[in-house]
């Protein structure tokens, strides 16, 4: 079902982990709308992220350094600055993210420090952050405009992958916490969109070694960012992309597609909402 607001709704938006990959192709474009959005990029790299913002040439592209691994405390204070310097945001997309190849036949060799890190990162930081943005959108929202929580997750969390059993629970904690978050926010204005790429073009991969094999399956980045630009612009509020589709289709609904696990949070919350 799609929402009553879309991205061309957004006037301020901003984008964490946008130094690189999907996180970066996303900000350009959203900023390439014609309803000229703000665009704030973050992420940990300020040589990137002055990078975007000189290429781009626009004074609408606007930086901060933002580290998602840092402590709690520091998070929060990250997020207050952020609204302090724009009281006008109304959307914030959560695309920073880390992955690490564990094999539990062999746990002896599995740093467990990596794989808290990797938790951490990928959804503790980004529970937290959704909390601490939560309530100047619900602001924006009381006035009348519509805001936005922007989640992107993966075809993993519906579909693991053995060696990246820790990436993959990740990913299904922050895609079942985005239908959690739409059952519980859209009723005061506040939409929650959930974008599940499937294997996409990206850096990420050169570290594991795995560019020269997984360079011949994943989807190209142009590829992807146009098919989820698109779906944004129609309000769809689960954006399963490529491969994704079928996954979704097979695990997330249900009864030939006329059934689906967000209706049936959104009808959970609702009786939870009558007892109250």
């Amino acid at each position: 079902m799609p929402h009553k607001a879309t991205i061309n709704d957004v006037k301020c938006i901003l984008i964490i982990g946008a130094t690189s990959g999907i996180g970066r192709a996303l900000a350009l474009a959203i900023h390439d709308l014609p309803s000229k959005p703000t665009v704030i990029v973050a992420g940990r790299r300020q040589d990137r992220l002055d990078d975007i913002a000189q290429n781009a040439g626009s004074e609408r592209i606007k930086s901060v350094r933002f580290d998602v691994s840092a402590p709690q405390e520091t998070l929060k204070r990250n997020v207050e600055e952020v609204i302090k310097a724009y009281p006008e945001l109304d959307a914030v997309m959560f695309s920073s993210g880390i992955q690490h190849i564990f094999n539990f036949a062999e746990p002896q060799k599995i740093d467990v420090s990596k794989a808290l890190d990797e938790l951490n990162v990928n959804y503790g930081a980004v529970f937290a952050m959704i909390t601490y943005f939560t309530p100047q959108l619900l602001k924006i929202a009381k006035t009348g405009k519509p805001a936005f929580i922007y989640t992107i997750t993966s075809g993993l969390g519906l579909l693991p992958a053995p060696h990246l059993s820790n990436y993959s629970a990740t990913k299904a904690a922050l895609h079942s916490l985005s239908l959690s978050l739409t059952a519980q926010l859209e009723p005061h204005g506040v939409y929650v969109v959930e974008i599940s790429p499937p294997l996409v073009e990206s850096e990420l991969h050169d570290h594991q070694g795995l560019t020269p094999v997984l360079s011949k399956v994943w989807m190209p980045l142009d590829e992807f960012t146009k098919l989820t630009m698109a779906e944004l612009a129609k309000g769809t509020e689960q954006i399963p992309v490529g491969t994704v589709s079928e996954w979704y289709n097979n695990f997330d609904t249900y009864n030939e597609g006329k059934g689906n696990k967000l209706d049936d949070v959104r009808n959970f919350q609702a009786r939870i909402a009558k007892k109250d």
